[in-house]
């Protein structure tokens, strides 16, 4: 019997992503947990397994679709049932699998109670909710133009059917929301979302309602056409590129920034690193300034743990966080990547070089789970091997604060009567307005200033 392999929940929060690589050939036999395609999301590169043994019948998807959570990708012919029936016996196994509709639904309202327990597969069943909202608005319009149908019926196309589930599945929204949507008669597919990922949230279906049915949001000004004044390009935006555009955007559009300039003399530091290289060398890392920036930001959490924090703006509440899990950019060829190190306040300054070191590789060879990209509290981007004075780094959403590093410098500095050569090192703390006040963040960036140029003294003040 054919069994289909669908593309499963990736991760929480994600529901679409981007076929990178098939691994399987039509005809190849595979075991159960054989890894069959791989998919890039905006986080990571994962494969996906076949939950059956079988023989690849038919590849329904190609490298560099766009899949959906739910989606056909591969149809095996089971290795246990090939041969194994005759005609007359399959026709009657299949009679007493066959459900009737009754039963179908029974199973599907037991399916979705099931997932009312598990949060990331929430979405399938909101989706499925708006569904509804699509049919109420199709039976009111249907009413209206009832006779303008007679005059020109017509039927949707296999292929406007499929589209329109596409779409479906792109909403993400709340009973609640959808609830009040359908309220005030609004198809809710016809919003745009401004929460995380494209949530539609309360406060997006009043605004449009009060625009008189317009799009919510920004609309995207039409660019010119830059054929007219020379050669041009086109090429698509990577799948990393994408996400990254869309979550840069709502963050700067929803969190009002603030930043905040400091510099540190680190001479004492670098002469650490250098006294201690070799031996984290030997443990398979590289001792940075990354490394202590981590352990340094690590300590300062727990000391602000203001910009520990996240804000909820719908329950006009803080989530205050307990565990200090910290991002560190890296730049890849395909684009920005933000992994995450667990725990870095339990961890010694050896111990996060070597795993810097090994999440940054991962980050550059495309091989980040998708564990190694959730759970992030704060950020801190490096662009110090590339060079640059200060820059503005965006607070990566749902955070509330980041801390950008640039090149240090040689600068004379005045000591005892005298001017000094120091290495002075650039900061830039970007936080969000709504819950950190400016007096909170000139304290950071000073206690920050502080334990780069004298730990002891920061840590026993």
């Amino acid at each position: 019997m054919a069994k289909e392999i669908k593309i499963p929940q990736i991760s929480e929060g994600v529901d679409t992503a981007t076929i990178s690589e098939i691994l399987v050939s039509k005809g190849d036999k595979i075991k159960k947990d054989q890894a069959v395609i791989a998919v890039e999301t905006d986080k990571a590169s994962t494969e996906i397994p076949s939950a059956f043994s079988g023989t690849v019948k038919e590849i329904k998807v190609s490298e560099g679709d766009e899949v959906s959570v739910g989606d056909v990708i591969i149809i095996l012919e089971e290795a246990s049932e090939e041969n194994k029936d005759s005609g007359d016996e399959k026709e009657k196994k299949e009679e007493k699998k066959e459900e009737t509709s009754e039963e179908k639904e029974k199973k599907k309202t037991k399916d979705k109670e099931k997932k009312e327990t598990s949060e990331e597969k929430k979405e399938g069943e909101e989706r499925s909710a708006d569904q509804e909202d699509v049919d109420e608005s199709k039976d009111e319009s249907k009413d209206e133009d009832k006779d303008e149908e007679k005059k020109k019926p017509s039927k949707k196309s296999e292929k406007d059917k499929s589209e329109d589930k596409k779409s479906l599945k792109e909403v993400y929204a709340s009973p609640g929301v959808r609830r009040l949507a359908r309220e005030l008669g609004i198809n809710i597919q016809k919003i745009e979302g401004s929460g995380d990922s494209g949530r539609i949230t309360e406060k997006d279906v009043k605004n449009y309602k009060e625009g008189g049915g317009k799009k919510s949001g920004p609309a995207q000004p039409e660019l010119p056409d830059f054929s007219k004044w020379g050669a041009v390009e086109t090429k698509p935006l990577n799948n990393i590129k994408k996400i990254t555009a869309k979550n840069v955007l709502q963050s700067w559009q929803s969190i009002p920034h603030v930043f905040q300039f400091g510099e540190a003399d680190i001479s004492g530091i670098e002469t650490y690193i250098e006294d201690h290289k070799e031996k984290v060398e030997e443990a398979g890392g590289k001792l940075s300034l990354t490394a202590i920036l981590t352990k340094v930001v690590a300590t300062a959490l727990h000391k602000f743990p203001m910009f520990n924090a996240s804000i909820d703006m719908d329950k006009e509440e803080m989530i205050l966080k307990k565990y200090v899990n910290i991002n560190i950019a890296v730049a890849t060829d395909e684009g920005l990547l933000v992994p995450v190190i667990k725990n870095a306040d339990q961890k010694s300054i050896k111990d996060l070089s070597v795993e810097i070191s090994e999440i940054a590789q991962k980050a550059r060879d495309q091989k980040l789970s998708n564990e190694d990209m959730e759970g992030g509290n704060f950020s801190i981007s490096n662009l110090g091997g590339i060079g640059g004075t200060n820059f503005t780094p965006i607070v990566y959403h749902p955070q509330v604060a980041i801390l950008g590093v640039s090149r240090a410098s040689i600068k004379p500095v005045y000591i005892d009567d005298n001017f000094e050569p120091r290495s002075i090192l650039p900061l830039s703390l970007s936080y969000d307005h709504r819950l950190i006040d400016g007096a909170d963040g000139a304290s950071f960036m000073n206690w920050m200033v502080k334990a780069l140029e004298d730990p002891y003294e920061a840590l026993l003040g």
